[in-house]
């Protein structure tokens, strides 16, 4: 009877690898697959080494080899377990992790530059995802999530990726969906001396005016001394890349019912075809904004560990490493587009209906002059990364193991420039656009940008048609905002663990561990609103240069269409500063209060806005049985049975604290938006705390050695991100439409959040049917309670902000347009109040007052004290709502033929929930309940393995999802949905000799795009191209 068939996820797992036979009411041991074949995978996870006498050579056979490995990891592990291993040393499956893990059931991923950066495992997203490295817990540097960027880390030091999909009482908490493991390379683990270097060169004709071709190289050393008690291992990689991203971008869509026919709603008349009808229930949406951006990254990637093994006896062994990782992200863009006042002269739109909801194929605005922004920015970010661990390891019985093991690890986030910040957005216009049009129809929306034609460029004229192009001598410097952050999260986590053998058949697991986690998030904004322009018109000339976009968008359709406008201006941030900074001397302007620390408003500012610090601390105790035996079925014989029980108890406590600005004034920026101005600053601690009694159950059942059973029950948590969970309440964004149905917004964090608490319910059957072939179909069911939601109340805050809607003038102009019957909503408002307030005799004039003031050149209105009541602020934060049920199936067939080389992978997850968007609820009224990031996903695999020859081309696909209630502007219940998305990619590599392997990799070679939009799919939000790209190198083994 197969006995103790447990691959434990703990310390002293290898020691375990061999499994236990009785024969004949005796214990003889066995050396299985697992123990023989993968030792050097599990290693990462492991803190000891097997004894000598007991390690097997380790044969690596390529893809092959791989999936072999992987398939005995998911057989021999206790639970539902999917693993992916390296195919040689120093050479993973993917060039990604993150790309490598959506080979496995039930994974989806998510791309950041066409590169994959998180994951989603069976509908759950990153933040409900736990990653540990070695089987430590990872900091992260998202200042708000909790979500982990495999971007960070290169594929080529990693022995194997496993993903544990059923709770256990010996792992950590904090994964609903999954606990993925990445495990290192351990020398004691592979005796003697090992060493393989890469190098690889990638190309991507993304780049446009960067490199294409970048340099990768990597280099991984191992050796044992001392009769293999003395082992070191260092694993380098060194990485550039330079690629493009292109993007057509709406900042949101204003959502109303068909019989609002003012505002942001298109009015009703014969100019607006195929309207709904006002007396429709049809909801209607119109596009906040319109514009085209080019960026382009170069990115390098640093990654490093040293691992120090010693084992002065046999029974005790000890390791220390220390691992880093540094990426550095540079990013230059440039966009132009335009945006809608929904007050326009004219308005013409073409409508469709799909259902309830209307979408404008076409919508069109045209106005008397305005700005025709571009905007462009030059800046970038260094994350940083470093671990230092120690694990001493002892058998102090033969039925006795003792673990203990502790790293203290940190990740920082931060601007690579510290006199550039993490973000610039630094804009010119130029004054004279009066037709703003977007074209739905194709895939690509086709902007269209019509000019005043009235006014050359030397000087003003009477208003024409939209008819000439755009010169450079129309432009001046405008608005720019200057951001920058730093986040930072440390970890520091001791862990006792130990294993008790009670008898052949039976043992103990148990442990105590202590984590504490701090999380700082900083930002702060340097805005200058001078959206109007400064400076005269010619001051750009020298440094603006014409650029086009008729060439870009080549893998979408509609980037043909000539009616789109392709021209735009370029220019070197640094000179548009230059240029900037000296007229704000030659015109004597003051920046105010938006001074960086450079003592300008070009320069970011430390200091910050908000300054978040959060600390939780995290006590826990655990205690599981292993116990193997047989089951008897009559009629049908004995069958080994695992027995895995256990119960984890934790308790958590929270402090967070924030630092945030209190507002102090409202007031307008042109006629269409508003701005809150923010004065000094409070502090806000919250606390929270929360117990959790976890328990688990794993059996498996194996039937004529070929078939195996399991069933799985567990309870899990997933903890709040550290956004629900900070301290303050802060104003959210920077400007807003004045015609906003929900006006000012704020958010706040909630401390007291409990944390997502799932009951686990896995049903598995596999069948081994050959060496490496396998089927599997599993079944599960999550029951989440106390699932964290978006809710939203309106208030006062910051003692009562005066509202600009409240003044004695907007007041007055109101009435009077009511009484003209030409009130189309606040933006006409506000701009009769602005043309009017300085002539004698009008009501503007009359009622001005302190209301309407002039600052470096801007007009403004802005709210008074005690002139009506204080703006009730929308509230946005996180809370415990609703109960859900997420359940789904996974199938996985993986099959060679033979020996003739050929081998294929097929695997599907089907997921469901009942919780979805309602497309159908009022989004003015309603806070809906939802899960981000579910969907359904497969993956077809076929490779070629044999001889000096491996070849791999995969396609992997994920259906379309929502990605979260909310968009940049617009109706704030609105959703962000991601269309369905399908990438093939492919992989080759040659032995020329026993040293030298040559290589080649195709990513997205099909040239996928993606598609982000709202309630319908023609509410684009995002459409964009990211390209193919090719790796090719060689890699020389000593």
């Amino acid at each position: 009877m197969v006995a103790c068939g447990i691959q434990n996820y703990k310390e002293n797992m290898t020691a375990g690898l061999a499994k236990t036979e009785i024969v004949g009411g005796k214990m003889s041991f066995r050396k299985t697959t697992l123990s023989s074949s993968i030792a050097l995978v599990v290693a990462g996870m492991s803190s000891t080494s097997l004894s000598q006498d007991e390690l097997e050579e380790i044969v690596v056979e390529g893809i092959r080899g791989s999936l072999k490995r992987s398939m005995d990891i998911k057989r021999d592990s206790m639970g539902v377990v999917d693993a992916i291993t390296a195919e040689d040393i120093g050479k993973f499956p993917d060039t990604n992790l993150a790309e490598a893990l959506q080979r496995i059931t039930g994974v989806s991923i998510a791309r950041e530059r066409g590169e994959g950066s998180s994951i989603t495992v069976r509908g759950f997203g990153p933040e409900y995802n736990l990653v540990t490295f070695n089987g430590r817990q990872l900091p992260t540097h998202n200042r708000d999530s909790r979500s982990f960027d495999f971007g960070n880390i290169a594929a080529e030091g990693i022995s194997g990726v496993q993903v544990y999909k059923t709770g256990r009482a010996d792992v950590p908490t904090g994964g609903i969906g999954s606990l993925v493991n990445i495990s290192t390379t351990r020398p004691l683990d592979a005796p003697g001396e090992t060493a393989t270097f890469t190098i690889k060169a990638k190309n991507d004709p993304s780049a446009g005016r960067g490199n294409a071709i970048t340099p990768e190289a990597s280099g991984i050393f191992t050796k044992t001394f001392a009769e293999d008690t003395v082992g070191i291992a260092l694993t380098t990689s060194y990485s550039e890349r330079e690629n493009g991203v292109n993007s057509y971008n709406t900042s949101g869509w204003f959502t109303n019912r068909a019989s609002v026919t003012t505002g942001s709603n298109a009015p009703d008349n014969v100019q607006q075809i195929n309207r709904p009808s006002t007396d429709s229930d049809i909801w209607m949406s119109t596009p906040r904004a319109a514009n085209y951006t080019l960026r382009e990254y170069a990115s390098t990637r640093l990654n490093g560990q040293l691992t120090l093994q010693w084992a002065p006896i046999e029974t005790v062994d000890a390791t220390l490493d220390y691992t880093y990782s540094e990426f550095e992200l540079s990013q230059v863009y440039n966009s132009f587009g335009g945006w809608f006042n929904h007050n326009a002269n004219t308005v013409n739109s073409t409508w469709e209906t799909f259902g309830s909801h209307a979408s404008p194929m076409i919508y069109a605005e045209v106005s008397p002059p305005s700005d025709n922004a571009m905007a462009l920015g030059s800046d970038g970010n260094k994350n940083e990364n470093n671990s230092v661990g120690l694990n001493v390891a002892w058998q102090a019985r033969d039925n006795l193991r003792f673990v203990l093991d502790y790293h203290d690890s940190s990740a920082e986030k931060g601007a690579l420039d510290p006199l550039v910040g993490t973000s610039t957005n630094l804009n010119i216009s130029s004054y004279n656009r009066v037709l703003t049009q977007v074209d739905y129809r194709s895939e690509l929306p086709v902007i269209t940008i019509g000019m005043d034609s009235g006014r050359d460029p030397d000087g003003d004229g009477p208003l024409t048609a939209p008819a000439r192009p755009l010169y450079a001598s129309d432009m001046k410097v405008s608005g720019s905002v200057i951001g920058n952050e730093i986040a930072r999260m440390d970890i520091e986590q001791t862990r006792f663990k130990g294993t008790f053998e009670l008898s052949d058949v039976t043992s103990i697991d148990f442990g105590i561990e202590s984590t504490a986690v701090e999380n700082q998030g900083n930002l702060s904004n340097v805005q200058l609103d001078t959206w109007g322009g400064v400076g005269d018109l010619g001051q750009l000339d020298d440094i603006l240069v014409r650029a086009s976009m008729s060439d870009q968008f080549d893998q979408i359709d509609g980037s043909d269409n000539t009616a789109r406008t392709t021209d735009f201006f370029v220019a070197d941030a640094d000179d548009i500063k230059a240029v900037a900074r000296q007229i704000y001397v030659n015109e004597g302007l003051n920046y105010g209060e938006n001074i960086g620390d450079c003592g300008d408003g070009y320069c970011p500012s430390t200091d910050w806005d908000i300054d978040r610090f959060t600390e939780e601390t995290t006590e826990s105790a655990y205690i599981q049985v292993n116990h193997s035996t047989e089951l008897m079925i009559p009629q049908y014989g004995t069958f080994p049975l695992n027995i895995q029980a256990g119960i984890r108890h934790e308790q958590t406590d929270v402090l967070s604290t924030a630092l945030a600005p209190i507002v102090t004034e409202v007031y307008t920026v042109g006629a269409n938006e508003v701005y809150y101005k923010e004065g000094e600053q409070q502090r806000y601690p919250f606390t929270g705390a929360y117990d959790k009694t976890l328990p688990s159950l794993d059996m498996d059942i194996t039937i004529q050695g070929d078939f195996v059973m399991r069933l799985s029950a567990s309870k899990t948590i997933t903890r709040p991100g550290w956004g629900s969970i900070r301290g303050g309440i802060v104003k959210s964004g920077v400007n807003y439409p004045i015609d906003t149905p929900i006006g000012a917004r704020a958010v706040g964090g909630n401390p007291g959040l409990q944390p997502m608490l799932s009951t686990n319910l896995d049903l598995s059957t596999e069948w081994y049917y050959d060496d490496a072939s396998y089927v599997s179909l599993t079944y599960f069911q999550k029951d989440v309670e106390d699932f964290i939601g978006t809710s939203f109340r309106y208030e006062e805050l910051f003692g009562g902000v005066p509202d600009l809607e409240q003044s004695d003038v907007y007041k007055a102009v109101e009435a009077e347009l009511n009484a003209e019957g030409t009130n189309t909503g606040p933006v006409s408002i506000t701009s009769r109040i602005l043309e009017d307030y300085n002539i004698e005799g009008t009501v503007a004039y009359q009622n001005a007052g302190a209301a309407v003031y002039t600052e470096n050149g801007e007009t403004r209105l802005r709210g008074v004290a005690g002139q009506g009541a204080p703006i009730s602020w929308q509230i946005q934060s996180d809370s415990n709502q609703e109960d859900a049920k997420v359940d789904g199936i996974e199938l996985n067939i993986q099959h060679n033929f033979g020996d003739t080389g050929f081998g294929m992978i097929v695997n599907a997850t089907l997921v469901n929930a009942n919780v979805a968007y309602d497309n159908n609820v009022d989004v003015n009224e309603v806070s809906q309940f939802v899960l981000n990031g579910l969907s359904d996903s497969a993956n077809l695999v076929a490779f070629y393995d044999k001889d000096k020859l491996e070849a791999r081309i995969a396609y992997n696909w994920r259906d379309g999802f929502l990605n979260g209630i909310g968009q940049e502007q617009g109706t704030n219940q609105n959703p962000t949905n991601v269309r369905s998305y399908g990438q093939i990619d492919l992989s080759a590599n040659y032995k020329y000799s026993d040293n030298i392997t040559i290589f080649f990799a195709g990513i997205n070679v099909g040239e996928s795009t993606y598609r982000v939009y709202g309630r319908e799919i023609h509410q684009v939000l995002q459409m964009g191209q990211t390209g193919a790209r090719y790796d090719f190198g060689m890699t020389y083994k000593f």
